[in-house]
């Protein structure tokens, strides 16, 4: 073996474990990616290495496991195949637990051919003789992505020295060893991570540098296989805003689909939001309006109000309701109060329900939180049970978005004598697309099996408590309502009718989707079922039709929401795309927006410098000094004029100087003074100093009281 170089395969094979031998000779498997790690210290009295006497070490004189002449060697080769396999998988075994449990000699020096140094069974430095060649094709422990014939340079004016005593070396760990704390602390993102090979040589293993680093006495050496940058890659010193991208530029919504938002529309409708969340009311002009409900205070009503004669009670509840938007005072997150008029809770058993139903996490789901008992007078003549959900602002009802229309009956409306029938709805002229129909169903079923998986029952299946935000998100409401109303103080099991409940859910539910389908609430009336199916067979699929006679039909068993599945079919896969295709959307709009709050903190720490009449009663304090460059800094950002001195205007200016200045980048500028009598090249780093100094002489005159 040559003294000048060696192979990657010669020193995996010999005194380089496959595993890092750690400082009392115990390595550790996890740090196979240092591979070619070795502990060595410097003595002047132990011998190289690699000069030992200038000799070589071949198998045929050094080797009794691989040499020709061995009986382990004859042995091995009168095996057979499978013989043979087993043979290697044990000297495998051997391998991975002497490289682990290795120990070292103290007081003696390293032995490239002592056992210690090498996993019994390897093969040691050296190239093989023919016959052993010939009868192992390959090498038992190939290093992987390494070959004999691949070459590693030794770094200039490296010495493969034997040390002293390992015993008498600091207590470096291979955890703890410099390489690994090294590359640990890579900077992030790193762009030789996105590099790849470019070369053949490269891609087959290429050749690697053999790297030394002492640490406390003890010598480490590694390769160091991190891959370099290609020639020629250029990545942006600052912050930049990409073009958007192609997979959401051309993306076309499919037909008979809901429609995604556009940025303009989204952002609108998340100031709607913002301005709902944020809204109040006069307490003075509304004295119907509670100033506080327990915790709860700003209450802002989300329904018009009762009459004062309280002679009107809803539908389904059969209690007079409000509904209010509230902030609560022990954590100032806004809340949906439902207030049930007139109702006073007896007993406190059927809390154990509302613990169930604050269980209850689901995206199509308005979470109950907590049931407070309110009383607006002192006499507690006027009580009202209040029910806190999760405000979700700019939701409207079903009953609101579809039903809200009194001329989409008249297809199911009686006609006198001699009046004519006008032709059915289709869909697009009168009927909702199905695709929009089968969004609902998804949501709504995937809502009804986690609320009976849990045990309980919705009972609120009604599009007057079905919520709807943004486009197609559907949410139940008012959930957990009626199992307190409702609550039998006599039953010893409480939930011994939930599955009749949940039967009900599922009617319920096949109620709902028979109305979207007429577009009416007309048609779910007994009298108009079969004006209603005949409607439905008409215009939809036969999945769709089948689905909703299920739900509505009597069984003999008890009905599970599972059953709808196969129904629901493929189209499920559909609303997923969908789900995915609109999340792109909202991450392309929130990658345009990202950098704002940085830009714009980076214009206000700006603007608390710039034109400042007086610090520390020096009354030129902003026009002198570092502050002198940030206002021309100013003037170059926002007071640029043509060269017939109108006013030059360029956003992509402002926000690109920004960028250069919040990263301090090398590049250069001219700074001009308002006279123009003076010109300043300075670099965007000088900026930034002169920038993070100023604000940062700000900061502490405000810590110290100065003026």
């Amino acid at each position: 073996m040559d003294s000048g170089a060696l192979s990657d395969a010669n020193l995996t094979n010999s005194y380089f474990s496959s595993s890092f031998i750690g400082v009392n000779g115990f390595g550790s498997p996890a740090e196979s990616k240092y591979s070619m790690m070795q502990r060595m210290t410097s003595s002047s009295s132990s011998p190289s290495l690699l000069n030992d006497s200038a000799k070589n070490y071949s198998h045929s004189t050094h080797d009794p496991v691989n040499s020709p002449t061995s009986s382990l060697f004859s042995d091995f080769g009168g095996l057979s195949l499978s013989q043979r396999r087993k043979v290697r998988i044990h000297q495998h075994l051997l391998h991975q637990v002497n490289a682990l449990f290795c120990l070292w000699v103290p007081k003696q020096a390293p032995n490239p051919t002592a056992t210690e140094f090498i996993p019994k069974g390897a093969p040691r430095m050296g190239s093989m003789s023919q016959a052993a060649v010939a009868t192992f094709p390959s090498p038992l422990f190939p290093h992987p992505g390494l070959s004999s014939s691949t070459a590693a340079g030794l770094a200039p004016g490296m010495s493969l020295s034997a040390g002293s005593s390992p015993l008498h070396s600091p207590k470096i760990t291979p955890h703890t060893s410099p390489a690994p704390r090294r590359r640990s602390h890579t900077p992030n993102p790193n762009p030789a991570n996105y590099m790849v090979p470019t070369t053949v040589s490269d891609q087959a293993g290429g050749a690697h540098i053999i790297q030394k680093e002492t640490v406390g006495g003890t010598t480490y050496f590694y390769t160091d296989n991190t891959p370099a940058p290609m020639a020629g890659m250029v990545f942006p010193t600052y912050h930049i805003y990409p073009q958007t991208a192609p997979h959401v530029a051309y993306m076309q919504p499919k037909a008979n689909a809901p429609s995604f938002f556009m940025a303009d529309e989204l952002r609108q409708e998340l100031i709607n939001r913002h301005l709902i969340t944020m809204a109040q009311i006069d307490q003075s002009e509304n004295t119907g309006v509670p100033s506080e409900v327990d915790s709860y205070h700003s209450l802002f009503p989300l329904e018009p109000l009762p009459p004062p004669n309280r002679l009107q009670k809803t539908s389904n509840f059969s209690y007079i309701t409000s509904c209010y938007k509230a902030v609560n005072s022990k954590d100032d997150l806004p809340y949906c109060l439902r207030r049930i008029h007139g109702f006073r809770l007896v007993n406190t058993k059927c809390m154990m329900l509302v613990d169930m139903w604050k269980k209850i996490q689901h995206s199509n789901a308005v979470t109950l939180r907590e049931v407070v008992w309110f009383s607006c007078c002192p006499t507690l003549s006027l009580v009202s049970l209040v029910f806190s959900y999760d405000f979700h602002a700019g939701a409207e009802t079903m009953y609101s978005r579809h039903f809200n229309d009194p001329t989409a009956d008249s297809y199911f409306t009686k006609r006198k004598w001699g009046q004519h029938e006008p032709p059915p709805p289709r869909q697009h002229a009168g009927l909702l697309p199905e695709s929009l129909i089968w969004a609902y169903i998804v949501q709504l079923s995937s809502a009804l099996r986690t609320i009976h998986t849990a045990g309980l029952a919705c009972r609120v299946m009604d599009p007057s408590k079905i919520l709807i935000t943004g486009k197609t998100r559907l949410r139940v409401n008012c959930v957990g309502v009626f199992d307190v109303l409702t609550f039998d103080n006599s039953q010893t099991n409480h939930l011994a009718l939930m599955p009749q409940y949940q039967q009900a859910d599922l009617i319920s539910l096949g109620k709902v989707v028979l109305a979207l389908a007429c577009n009416s609430l007309a048609g779910i009336q007994r009298e108009n079922l079969q004006k209603a199916m005949e409607l439905v067979s008409i215009n939809y699929s036969s999945d769709l039709k089948n689905l909703i006679l299920y739900l509505l039909s009597d069984q003999s068993r008890l009905r599970s929401v599972n059953d709808i599945m196969p129904m629901i079919g493929a189209r499920f896969y559909t609303q997923l795309d969908a789900s995915q295709m609109r999340n792109d959307v909202i991450e392309e709009d929130l990658a345009k927006e990202v950098q704002n709050g940085r830009l714009f903190r980076l214009l206000a720490k700006l603007g608390t410098i710039n034109e400042r009449p007086e610090f520390q009663k020096d009354p030129t304090w902003s026009e002198t000094g570092d502050r002198y460059l940030l206002k021309l800094f100013r003037d170059h950002l926002f007071h640029q004029v043509t060269e017939a001195g109108t006013p030059w205007i360029d956003l992509s200016h402002i926000v690109s100087c920004l960028n250069k200045l919040d990263a301090g980048v090398p590049e250069k500028i001219s700074l001009v003074s308002r006279d123009e009598k003076s010109v300043l090249v300075v670099t965007y780093s000088d900026l930034k100093r002169c920038f993070d100094s100023t604000f940062q002489e700000l900061l502490a005159a405000i810590a110290n009281g100065q003026h």
